[in-house]
C-alpha cells in the first residue's frame, strides 16, 4: 500500500466518500481480487493472533484511504468489494461511536426484525460496545466464518439506518437539514447491507470471487 498515507483519513459519518481513478477498470478489479485473495489467506493460514489484530487496526494507523487505494472500486458482491464495505463500516463506527451508538440503541428500539440479535451488539449499546463489536466482526472475516462476519455487518446496517431514519422523522420538524442528513444515511445504510447480505449469500453459496 502507498507510503503516503500514514495518518488516519476521517471523513464525515454522513456521508460515504467516493472513488474514482483514470486506472483501466479490468487492471483494477483483477488487482483488487488478487490482493483481497491473497491477504485472506494468509491470515487463515497463520496462527498469530497479532496478525489479525494488526488488519483490523490497520485503518487506525494509515487511514482508510489507505484500503481505499485497493479495494474501493471492487464490485459490491466480491471479496475485496466487501473487505472495503467492512473496513468502511468500522472507520465510521471508530470515528463517531457516540453517535454512532445512540443511532444504533435508538434502531433497536424500532425496528420489528431479528438485526438486533444478528448483529450481536451488547445492549444496552454505548459507544464501547459498538467499537467492539466493529472489531469482533473484522477478526470474524480473518478467522471466523467469513457468511456469518458478513451477515452481522448487514445486520448492524439495518439496525443503524432503522435508527437514522427514527431520528430523521424526529427532527424533520425542528430541524430540516438534520432530517436530510439522517435520512440521506439511512439510505446508505440500508444500500450497504443489501450489498453485505448478498455478500454474505454467495460466500455461502460456495464463496466469493
Amino acid at each position: 500500500m502507498s507510503d503516503d498515507f500514514h495518518r488516519p483519513t476521517r471523513f464525515p459519518s454522513e456521508r460515504f466518500e467516493a472513488y474514482a481513478g483514470g486506472e483501466d477498470p479490468a487492471h483494477v478489479l483483477r488487482v483488487a481480487r488478487d490482493t483481497a485473495h491473497a491477504l485472506v489467506s494468509r491470515v487463515r493460514e497463520t496462527d498469530d493472533d497479532q496478525v489479525v489484530e494488526r488488519l483490523v487496526h490497520y485503518t487506525d494507523e494509515h487511514g482508510i484511504d489507505a484500503v481505499a487505494e485497493l479495494w474501493a472500486r471492487a464490485l459490491p458482491v466480491s471479496l475485496p468489494g466487501a473487505l472495503w464495505r467492512i473496513y468502511l463500516l468500522r472507520a465510521m463506527i471508530t470515528q463517531h461511536p457516540d453517535e454512532v451508538a445512540w443511532l444504533f440503541q435508538r434502531g433497536t428500539e424500532v425496528i420489528p426484525t431479528i438485526d438486533t440479535v444478528v448483529a450481536g451488539a451488547a445492549l444496552p449499546t454505548g459507544p464501547a460496545e459498538v467499537i467492539e463489536l466493529a472489531d469482533r466482526i473484522l477478526r470474524g472475516v480473518f478467522r471466523g466464518d467469513l457468511a456469518v462476519a458478513l451477515d452481522r455487518a448487514a445486520a448492524f446496517c439495518r439496525v443503524e439506518s432503522a435508527g437514522c431514519t427514527d431520528a430523521a422523522a424526529a427532527a424533520e420538524r425542528s430541524d430540516e437539514s438534520r432530517a436530510a442528513e439522517l435520512t440521506t444515511r439511512a439510505l446508505r445504510l440500508s444500500i450497504m447491507a443489501d450489498e453485505l447480505a448478498a455478500s454474505a449469500r454467495v460466500q455461502a453459496d460456495g464463496g466469493l470471487d
